[in-house]
């Protein structure tokens, strides 16, 4: 979810890292905003009862998911269709054939278009006597072109001004039709009537109107209700934001649970009071309904979920118990996949859980002074290795930060077609070099270590003191192993190896770390600070040869990067820690600063819409990102330094 420096919207939103975005969005390039984004539809158990029904809506959530982020028209809409089908069992290829057929009409009504797909028809196996198929299924892929990729809205509530208001926006009005919904297969029923897209104008309306509102930045957050219901939509978006919902509906005839838990086409749109107007306004001169239907209210375990149907009361409940409820599922399911003791920690850990804790003590604008002793831009070599995977976000950090940039292979190095002699500052990065076989980062240091050319290179960079480096995640594992960070007393080897996640498991994650006092030379004028940085490990548990190894290493000021907790103190609770190191350690640096090993990614954090979420009062200080400021102190140390 942050390989490559150039996902702009990823699955997770919210405080809580919860997985519920509606779409995707990649940028094209780290210095621009255009991008693209991409979203899924399908709906199989719908079309079970009408295939051409199912057709449509799959078609329609697609787009309900897709319009979350800001695309240069409808019209440019393009869709991949993949059809998995039992399509030679008896009437199977007639459904087929009314879904397809259903598709194309409904894509022409709404003028977007088809240009690919994937086709999978023989969906059906013998066995014993029996015949077993898959239900026929659509799965729709829909992508297009984005002007501004920071101009998206994602489910999580965020109550602006705290005068969040709730508005439901539905696309097939005077409709909720239960048939193949979610509720429906809770009683192992499937329904006779299928929700369906009767009104392809009105969602084309809505779509455009949508778009304008995000490109005026008027919608907080928003979500499409055809999975789960106007009930399992309002309560997925207070969950993702970390925030209680009043909810006030009027069911116009309906019964109770034809209103909740209708998958009729629609969105949920969270706006500040005072944009409630315009919003309602805009949609109304399209010919869209908009209904004020509630409030955001409370933050936290201690907010509340209220709603009332024609003034009576339906549900009345903690945030924090239905968020366990809704989790249960998926948490029984992890118990089988990870750690169980990490898995309880974060079970129970949500249900007090807030936001993770962030503080800026500088001023991310302000760059160090460089007195120019060197000739030009100080020069910096990327080295990678096979299966590296970080080179090109981090090569983009450090030229923003005023390096210039050498790509260098390891078989550069072991051949000796290149030294390190002419650089200044040297960047291990992150990936999987030889795929981790023999464990995190051996197989790299085994190749510095036995090669002669790669080993005096090393040594000769290592004793200038003139130089500095940085291991990032698999670097990092390799700076430990080289002994460049949590060296012995006398410098003779490392005494700190990486090893697997307390959880079991690779963890990628957003988290919060603290920067403490130390010599770091990247880090300086960044003490105090808690910011928040990607995670993507599998081998990130620092071990100490012993306790007190450990305790000189910490009273030396030798460790000065935390994971943190929401108190903002370092942590070893998962997940707020992903791999359990002691004292919540993240990253260490030698006794000199010239050297700094860190698993967190600061290189993909560098531009502020890299990051998934921060809270309102330190979005406007993303910009340029504050780890900027780690690259732009390793280049302006090496400009001063002759």
């Amino acid at each position: 979810r942050s390989v490559t420096g150039m996902v702009a919207q990823q699955q997770c939103v919210g405080p809580l890292h919860t997985p519920l975005a509606d779409v995707a969005v990649v940028a094209l390039s780290p210095f621009g905003l255009e991008g693209a984004a991409t979203a899924i539809g399908e709906q199989p158990i719908k079309g079970l009862l009408c295939p051409a029904a199912g057709a449509r809506m799959a078609v329609g959530e697609a787009l309900t998911n897709l319009v979350f982020a800001r695309v240069t028209a409808l019209k440019d809409v393009k869709c991949s269709g993949n059809w998995m089908w039992a399509a030679k069992l008896p009437g199977e290829g007639a459904c087929l054939w009314e879904a397809c057929r259903a598709m194309c009409e409904v894509m022409g009504q709404l003028g977007v278009a088809i240009d690919g797909g994937k086709d999978s028809l023989s969906m059906a196996a013998r066995v014993g006597r029996e015949t077993v198929k898959a239900p026929g299924a659509l799965v729709i892929s829909a992508y297009a072109v984005c002007p501004d990729i920071t101009a998206t809205v994602t489910p999580d509530l965020d109550d602006p001004d705290g005068k969040g208001v709730l508005l439901w926006v539905p696309v097939s009005p005077g409709r909720q039709r239960l048939g193949g919904s979610a509720l429906a297969q809770c009683y192992s029923q499937l329904g006779d009537s299928s929700p369906d897209l009767d009104q392809p104008g009105v969602l084309a309306a809505c779509f455009n109107t949508t778009q304008w509102l995000i490109q005026d930045r008027l919608l907080s957050a928003g979500h499409d209700i055809s999975d789960g219901g106007l009930i399992s939509c309002l309560l997925e978006m207070a969950f993702a934001g970390n925030r209680g919902v009043d909810v006030e509906l009027s069911s116009a005839g309906f019964g109770i649970m034809e209103l909740l838990f209708g998958e009729e086409l629609g969105l949920v749109l969270e706006v500040s009071q005072s944009d409630l107007e315009t919003v309602q306004r805009r949609y109304s001169e399209a010919g869209v309904e908009c209904r004020r239907v509630g409030r955001t209210c409370g933050f936290g375990p201690e907010a509340l979920v209220r709603v009332q149907v024609d003034g009576q009361e339906v549900l009345h409940e903690s945030l924090a118990g239905l968020r366990a409820v809704w989790e249960d599922t998926s948490f029984q399911l992890e118990r089988h996949q990870a750690n169980e003791l990490c898995v309880k920690q974060e079970e129970e850990g949500l249900l007090k859980r807030t936001q993770p804790f962030f503080k800026l003590t500088f001023n991310p604008l302000e760059t160090p002074d460089v007195h120019q002793f060197t000739a030009g831009a100080p020069r910096v070599a990327v080295v990678r290795e096979e299966g590296s995977n970080g080179d090109r976000e981090m090569s983009v950090s450090l030229f923003m930060a005023g390096f210039q940039v050498w790509d260098v292979t390891m078989q550069d190095l072991c051949s000796g077609s290149l030294t390190l002699q002419p650089f200044k500052a040297v960047v291990f990065v992150g990936g999987f070099s030889y795929a981790d076989v023999l464990g995190s980062a051996k197989g790299w240091a085994a190749t510095v270590a036995y090669n002669p050319k790669a080993k005096a290179a090393f040594d000769h960079f290592q004793q200038r003191e003139d130089t500095l480096s940085l291991g990032v995640c698999n670097g990092c594992q390799l700076l430990a192993l080289l002994g460049w960070v949590g060296q012995s007393e006398d410098g003779a080897n490392s005494e700190v190896v990486l090893t697997h996640n307390k959880s079991g498991r690779f963890e990628s994650r957003f988290v919060s770390v603290g920067i403490q006092k130390s010599p770091s030379i990247w880090l300086r004028g960044m003490e105090g600070s808690a910011l928040g940085v990607w995670v993507a490990h599998g081998e990130g548990l620092m071990q100490f040869r012993n306790s007190q190894v450990q305790n000189r290493i910490i009273s030396s000021s030798l460790a000065p990067i935390r994971y943190l907790d929401d108190q903002g103190h370092p942590t070893e609770e998962y997940p707020l820690n992903p791999n359990g190191s002691p004292l919540g350690i993240a990253g260490l640096c030698s006794q000199d600063g010239r050297h700094l090993a860190m698993m967190p990614h600061p290189e993909r954090c560098t531009l502020g819409w890299q990051w998934p979420w921060a809270p309102r009062g330190l979005r406007l200080s993303l910009a340029p990102s504050p780890w900027l400021s780690l690259f732009k102190n390793a280049a302006a140390w090496c400009s001063n330094t002759d």
